[in-house]
C-alpha cells in the first residue's frame, strides 16, 4: 500500500511561522555586525558555494541543528551557549522557519528567522561574500 502523508511540509512551515519571530529581510540587514546577534546560515554547503554567504555568519547544516544546540550532545557548539539572539536563514525562508521553531522548542532564546531567506537578504541589499568562482567556471 502506498504511503499516505497526512501533514504537508507547507502546513508544518505555516504552523511554525505562527509561533516564531519573523524578521523582514530589510530589518535583518540592520542587525548585521551587531555583537549581540548571530546570523545562522542553515543552507547546504553547495548552496553557499554556488550563491555566496553572509560575511561573518555562522554556518550549520539543518541536519545538525538539534545536536549542535544541545549542550548534552557530543556535537554541541559553544556558540549556542552565548547570550545572543540567533537569527536563522536558509535560501528562501522555509527551512529556517522550521529550524527556528525547533531551536525555540529546545529552549534556545531569543531566536528568529529571516523572511525570504538569503534571497530576501540579497534583495534588501545585505552584504554578500560571493564565491571565488561562479558555477561552471574553471578553477585554476
Amino acid at each position: 500500500m502506498p504511503q499516505k502523508i497526512t501533514v504537508s511540509s507547507k502546513s508544518l512551515v505555516e504552523a511554525a511561522k505562527r509561533e516564531i519571530e519573523e524578521i523582514p529581510a530589510a530589518e535583518a540587514v540592520k542587525l548585521f555586525g551587531r555583537e549581540d546577534v548571530v546570523l545562522v546560515d542553515i543552507r547546504d554547503p553547495r548552496e553557499r558555494e554556488r550563491e555566496g554567504k553572509v560575511p561573518g555568519s555562522f554556518h550549520m547544516t539543518r541536519g545538525m541543528l538539534e545536536f549542535w544546540i544541545d549542550p548534552e550532545s557530543v556535537y554541541f557548539k559553544p556558540i549556542f551557549a552565548e547570550d545572543k539572539k540567533f537569527v536563522f536563514f536558509c535560501a528562501g525562508g522555509l527551512r529556517s522557519a522550521l529550524a527556528t521553531k525547533t531551536a525555540q522548542d529546545m529552549g534556545l532564546k531569543p531566536v528568529a528567522h529571516i523572511l525570504g531567506g538569503f534571497k530576501g537578504w540579497k534583495e534588501a541589499g545585505g552584504p554578500v561574500e560571493l564565491p571565488e568562482t561562479m558555477p561552471g567556471e574553471n578553477r585554476k
